[in-house]
């Protein structure tokens, strides 16, 4: 999802929610703006969670245009890691940004969280110089063996598929 508002500022103020005001307001405020697409108005929040579920469309049976709700965050959140085939602690995706617990408060601003990084932060950087990447695993790659890990299907999610060119 390329748009303006899903920036560097954006991703930041999702990284410090939780010890700023001025990081919460900005947030909301983003969140809340209301953007145009084929004749339709939506909010920021919706086109997110839109992404969010296109991300994840094979594992949650998501169609196009469903929304993520907080089941389905919760659900795909423990398959996101950072880095390479072989996970460890480290590289698992939500708990390197201090989300231990999904829910209803907060399932859309870690949803924001990994469509922001993918447009603006790290994630974004470390993919057109050639390090880390986002990966989909295993429920559990903590407890998967090593047949297992290499044995799992990992996709390649392109920015362009989620409506945008990324400027």
């Amino acid at each position: 999802m390329a748009h303006p508002l899903i920036n560097k500022a954006f991703y930041d103020a999702i990284l410090h929610f939780e010890e700023s005001e001025e990081a919460q307001e900005y947030y909301y405020k983003v969140m809340d703006s209301t953007v145009e697409r084929n004749g339709k108005t939506y909010t920021v929040r919706n086109q997110i969670l839109r992404a969010y579920a296109m991300l994840f469309c094979d594992d949650i049976g998501a169609v196009a245009g469903q929304i993520a709700g907080p089941d389905e965050v919760e659900a795909t959140a423990d398959r996101l890691h950072t880095g390479n085939m072989g996970f460890d602690p480290r590289h698992w995706y939500r708990m390197q940004h201090h989300f231990p617990v999904i829910d209803e408060d907060n399932y859309d601003r870690f949803a924001a969280l990994v469509i922001a990084d993918l447009n603006a932060g790290p994630l974004r950087d470390a993919a057109i110089h050639g390090g880390d990447m986002l990966l989909v695993g295993a429920v559990d790659p903590l407890h998967m063996t090593k047949e297992e890990r290499e044995q799992q299907d990992v996709r390649v999610v392109s920015l362009d598929e989620l409506g945008g060119d990324n400027k």
